[in-house]
């Protein structure tokens, strides 16, 4: 299991521009269909990442926590579906139904969606506020595969509260680390 971190993309960067197909739907969601939050948190996640399986309990507990407080909760799968089949839209259609999850989930096939928001692992996260600039990016909390730590979505946490009751997300912040995305 090779461990890649995220980039730590500059804060205050715009959120990039995107148009992909919701699995969820079979309809396209963009940038633009989260306009008005109060937030949005981009997720990058896949299917097969054990690195995602290990946390991706807490993506259903944030739904719950976070929707009804007007933030708008985005994940992108753009590995290689050639060279791991498992992460297919048909297959990350049935991961989102067994999860429980409703928020759009988006295969990026052209992988510029990624590059746009320098992604690098999964899970790879990016938070945005109401004018869509980036707030936190980095990791979910602590917890990896093997470390017997609690999977608590804690700094991720931290930087959603923060942000919503209107105070400055702290700038002290960890990259993710997981599996690289699988580029073509």
């Amino acid at each position: 299991m090779a461990e890649t971190p995220s980039t730590m993309v500059k804060l205050g960067t715009q959120a990039p521009d995107f148009n992909l197909p919701n699995v969820m739907e079979d309809k396209p969601f963009s940038l633009n269909d989260c306009r008005g939050a109060q937030a949005l948190l981009v997720m990058f996640i896949c299917n097969h990442c054990p690195f995602v399986k290990h946390v991706k309990s807490e993506f259903k507990r944030l739904e719950k926590d976070y929707l009804s407080k007007g933030i708008r909760i985005v994940a992108i799968n753009s590995n290689d579906i050639q060279n791991y089949p498992q992460d297919s839209p048909e297959n990350m259609r049935k991961v989102a139904k067994a999860e429980g999850w409703t928020f759009p989930f988006l295969f990026d096939e052209t992988q510029k969606v990624a590059k746009a928001f320098q992604a690098a692992c999964t899970p790879d996260f990016f938070l945005y506020d109401r004018e869509l600039k980036l707030v936190y990016r980095g990791q979910l909390d602590d917890s990896r595969p093997g470390n017997s730590k609690p999977v608590t979505g804690k700094d991720l946490r931290v930087a959603l509260d923060a942000l919503l009751s209107g105070k400055a997300v702290s700038s002290d912040q960890k990259p993710s680390i997981g599996c690289n995305i699988k580029w073509k």
